[in-house]
């Protein structure tokens, strides 16, 4: 969700079911608690069951230890070690999707494993040899030095029957310890160099690409960008040196605006290697400043009106802001949830490709009548519009959000979604308008639709080259 609409109303999806579930495991903890203490305090066997508990409590944090440093940040899943295997993908760019889940037509299923094995002649051999002995193909391989020890990453095409657990268990007898999988396709046979290369071409393009192409290069994992200056106010960011800053799974980089960049992934760490790639393509991004690829899309709608679909960008505040002031108060109301002050710092912003895409609906005459944003948030993305009120009902809502959504499918998103009001029946209309399979949450009149892309038609509606354009926010009037 939008930095707008989490400033008026936070998570919309909250319900207050769940708080008085964890109110009442409170008051049953304390309850618990005071009638233990009771039984140690004023019984006969007080003091042997305090000497009972001890040796429990410490029995039970030597296992846990044991456990944690033999399987270290292996995920809580089985099979993959991350997500269902069915139908998994991750947003990327259009060119090169993230890892799908499932098997490869051929003689075995692919996977990718990462594993930590001693520094020391002789380590990584034996790990080769013991996925020999399995029958299992090393298609590729790279190293992450660390202080102590080496983080290997292979690609592996593995028997048919042969399950990860097994795999993991081979590895595990051969020396490699905080083991990790999951399964991956053909498009993770191509080379590190040139998957880095061709993220980096895209990013040079687009400003917009550089979320999506941190996630391309590290995989799994949510990325958020945070302005220096919070929208709507309230406390700035905490600074983040130059070089950016590494803490086990989760890296802080330093934004070209100024401000912060927060890649994050729930188990496995971050090494140095991915560091300084993350690093390097951030500060490419900043050295090529400001860019948008520019196109331009004719329309003519049923009534015999020509108008233009464009990208836009922080270049059109000013535009953006005028068609505003000539909205009227129910519809900014539809697409904020509320008044709107300080139009300039909201729009600044929704129209950075830092924070997504914005498309552009414009009048012969140069005025901008039409505003669709496509938001990254975190790993969702969101869907907003706002159309000016005389131009309402003629159908720009559906068109800029059939593009919109074109465009998630190209970024490889699984869904997108849109924070509206009950009553926005055009909204609804629109969203339902899609023909994909949408989910409904709805908590005192604000509502939530959430569109699942898997069966989306990956045909792009852009006016430009689909590769280069992926886009993501909240939802305003039709």
């Amino acid at each position: 969700m939008s930095d707008v609409t989490r400033t008026k109303h936070g998570r919309p999806v909250h319900h207050w079911r769940r708080d008085v579930v964890e109110l009442a495991a409170l008051f049953t903890a304390v309850a618990v608690a005071d009638a233990a203490a009771n039984m140690v305090g004023h019984g006969p066997d007080g003091p042997v069951l305090l000497v009972i508990s001890a040796v429990t409590l410490a029995a039970t944090a030597g296992f846990h230890t044991w456990w944690a440093r033999r399987h270290g940040h292996a995920p809580p899943t089985s099979d993959t070690g991350a997500r269902p295997s069915a139908s998994v993908r991750q947003a990327g760019p259009s060119g090169e999707p993230g890892a799908v889940a499932g098997s490869v037509t051929g003689a075995g299923t692919l996977w990718r494993m990462r594993t930590t094995v001693r520094d020391e002649p002789g380590s990584l051999a034996a790990l080769c040899a013991a996925l020999a002995g399995q029958r299992v193909d090393i298609l590729s391989l790279q190293t992450h030095p660390l202080a102590e020890g080496t983080v290997d990453e292979f690609l592996l095409r593995a028997p048919g029957e042969a399950p990860s657990a097994e795999i993991s268990r081979v590895v595990s007898r051969a020396g490699g310890t905080n083991t990790w999988m999951e399964r991956a396709d053909a498009h993770d046979l191509v080379d590190a160099p040139t998957r880095v290369l061709g993220l980096a071409a895209r990013t040079a393009v687009d400003a917009a690409e550089l979320p999506l192409a941190l996630r391309q290069l590290l995989g799994r994992c949510t990325i958020r960008s945070l302005p220096a200056a919070p929208v709507g106010g309230g406390r700035a960011q905490e600074a983040v040196p130059a070089g950016g800053v590494l803490e086990d799974t989760v890296m802080r980089l330093r934004a070209p605006e100024g401000g912060v960049i927060t890649v994050e992934r729930p188990y496995l760490p971050f090494t140095p290697t991915e560091f300084a790639r993350a690093r390097a393509l951030v500060e490419l991004d900043a050295r090529l400043g400001p860019r948008v690829p520019r196109g331009l899309d004719v329309l003519t709608l049923p009534e015999g009106n020509a108008i233009t679909v464009r990208r836009a960008d922080t270049d059109d505040v000013a535009a953006a802001k005028a068609m505003h002031e000539r909205c009227s108060k129910r519809t900014l109301a539809m697409r904020y949830h509320g008044p709107v002050g300080d139009a300039d710092r909201y729009l600044n912003h929704l129209l950075s490709p830092r924070f997504g895409r914005t498309l552009a609906v414009q009048t012969p005459s140069g005025r901008i009548v039409g505003l669709g944003h496509l938001l990254w948030d975190g790993d969702e993305t969101e869907v907003a519009l706002l159309v000016e009120d005389e131009w309402q009902r003629r159908g720009i809502g559906a068109e800029l959000l059939g593009r919109l959504v074109a465009m998630a499918v190209e970024a490889g998103c699984e869904s997108v979604y849109a924070v509206t009001q009950a009553s926005n029946t055009g909204m609804v209309a629109a969203m339902r308008g899609l023909d994909l399979p949408l989910d409904y949450q709805i908590e005192e009149g604000t509502l939530v639709i959430t569109a699942r892309l898997e069966t989306a038609p990956a045909v792009s509606r852009l006016p430009y080259d689909s590769r280069q354009e992926q886009y993501g926010g909240a939802v305003g009037r039709d």
